[in-house]
């Protein structure tokens, strides 16, 4: 059943979700060099007091030098933000960087949903809804890092994109664009939040789909896994203790540097660009628990004691309480796994399959009794989907990965052994089996309740923010640009 979209006519998907993600890096400066023409005397807001009625530079003419051109221009003013030509322009830009499909987009539909996220940014920040600057800056750290990887290294490919003469600018307007973006996310997640569904109206939903538009729901399987990893000796734990005890004692006894620690030994090579630089929130659970409880133990200038993690061995150092949230550096070191233990834990796997194999022993039993997979180890090894927090995999959309690993497997049989390694360089074995697999089929109402409750409530939500979005308009200044008066919109931009 196809849902309306608010503004455009981009799916839910696109609107929602691919558009915000794109627009993360698009260029919204906030200013012009050109205001909007008004035929009646509005009276003004103090944003565009700010204005000239128009600016023009002298620019190089092939055929006139002095012929005056125009700059930028101002498409619409929402309350207190304004989208320029120029901003659609990069939002066009930002698509092709990210290899989608722009041929079916119109620059109307693009607008529109600029206005929209200029709508709720506006009044995110009339509600007094917070953003932690400190979270955005990270999020930047995060963005241009993962841009570098992607250019070796290159940050000249990304001045290019901004156009801007070096990083400190860049970050400058990353930041405004990511705020305005966190502002707008917010807003939206404000609008729903209290938004529920019940199982009466959810079996609404269902019983007024026309039966021959009933979706269909592609084949799903169930997955559990048996873990076994390496066991660390503790001689080696305790080397990896002792040298980050001397790491702590050189920088409070010494006053060396605690980030170019980091920088020399940190096996969490992600965080090695920021100095092992994250930042954490009382009430947003971030990092692992006993991470959390270890930071939000400490007070500024603190270094903690080594502890320990599912990835390895950690040392703190707290170096900013703003309220609710903590700037800590860490430095992780990851205790080494000798080829003798590699060679018994593959030993040891190899002889739980064939345990299995034989008969000895259910897949669930030997999970239990044997996984070193402490989250999956009481399901029998069961494997939860992330996104729909139950146990089926839809085939299409299950990670590739994943997909490559039980793909030829038949019901209840078991894979050979697989190697898995992570970023860290972390060796562990497993074996796979699929429990349960349902083939395509037409959406049924009993089989199918979780998704079918999860589209009735996105529909619900989807009503919720047309409605907020028709009384903001409203009541907020918003004015449309000439050139884009003859747009198709869906809401009352145009208040007519």
């Amino acid at each position: 059943m196809l849902l309306k979209t608010i503004n455009s006519k981009f799916t839910i998907n696109l609107k929602y979700i691919l558009f915000l993600f794109i627009t993360m890096l698009s260029g919204q400066v906030i200013c012009a060099q050109e205001i909007i023409q008004d035929e009646t005397k509005d009276t003004i807001r103090p944003v565009i007091d700010s204005l000239k009625t128009e600016t023009k530079v002298q620019l190089k003419d092939s055929v006139n030098p002095l012929k005056p051109q125009k700059v930028d221009g101002v498409a619409a003013v929402v309350g207190d933000f304004i989208i320029l030509d120029s901003d659609i322009d990069k939002a066009y830009e930002e698509y092709k960087a990210q290899g989608i499909d722009i041929s079916n987009i119109s620059r109307c539909e693009l607008f529109g949903s600029l206005l929209e996220s200029k709508l709720y940014a506006h009044h995110a920040i009339q509600d007094s809804i917070p953003v932690s600057d400190a979270e955005i800056r990270q999020n930047i750290d995060y963005q241009i890092e993962q841009f570098l990887q992607s250019t070796n290294g290159s940050i000249d490919k990304l001045l290019k994109l901004y156009d801007k003469p070096d990083e400190k600018s860049l970050r400058e307007e990353m930041f405004e664009i990511n705020k305005n973006n966190e502002l707008s996310r917010k807003m939206q997640a404000k609008i729903v939040e209290d938004v529920e569904i019940t199982p009466e109206e959810v079996r609404e939903f269902f019983n007024k789909i026309p039966k021959d538009q009933r979706p269909t729901f592609g084949t799903e399987l169930k997955v559990a896994q048996i873990v076994v990893e390496p066991k660390v000796s503790e001689e080696e734990k305790q080397r990896v203790i002792d040298q980050l005890k001397q790491f702590r004692a050189d920088v409070l006894e010494n006053g060396a540097s605690f980030r170019s620690k980091v920088v020399l030994y940190s096996d969490d090579k992600a965080s090695i660009s920021t100095g092992g630089k994250y930042v954490l929130n009382r009430k947003k659970p971030r990092m692992v628990k006993e991470f959390r409880q270890v930071a939000f133990s400490l007070q500024e200038g603190e270094i903690s004691e080594p502890f320990e993690t599912d990835f390895g061995f950690h040392i703190i150092y707290c170096e900013k309480i703003r309220g609710e949230e903590y700037d800590v550096r860490h430095i992780l070191l990851i205790p080494k796994v000798s080829d003798e233990a590699i060679k018994e834990a593959k030993e040891r796997i190899e002889k739980i399959r064939q345990r299995i194999v034989d008969g000895d022993i259910s897949f669930a039993d030997a999970a239990k009794e044997s996984s070193d997979e402490k989250e999956t180890r009481a399901d029998g090894g069961q494997l939860i989907n992330p996104k729909t927090q139950d146990y089926n995999f839809e085939l299409t959309k299950m990670d590739p990965e994943l997909y490559s690993q039980i793909q030829n497997l038949k019901d209840g049989e078991v894979s050979l052994v697989q190697t898995e390694q992570d970023r860290t360089g972390k060796i562990k074995f497993k074996i796979l089996t699929v429990t349960d697999r349902i083939d395509e089929h037409e959406a049924n109402y009993a089989r199918d309740y979780l998704k079918i409750k999860e589209q009735a409530l996105n529909e619900k939500k989807i009503k919720a923010i047309e409605a907020w979005q028709k009384e903001k308009i409203k009541d907020t200044y918003i004015k449309i640009g000439d050139s884009y008066k003859d747009c198709d919109f869906t809401n009352n931009w145009l208040k007519k």
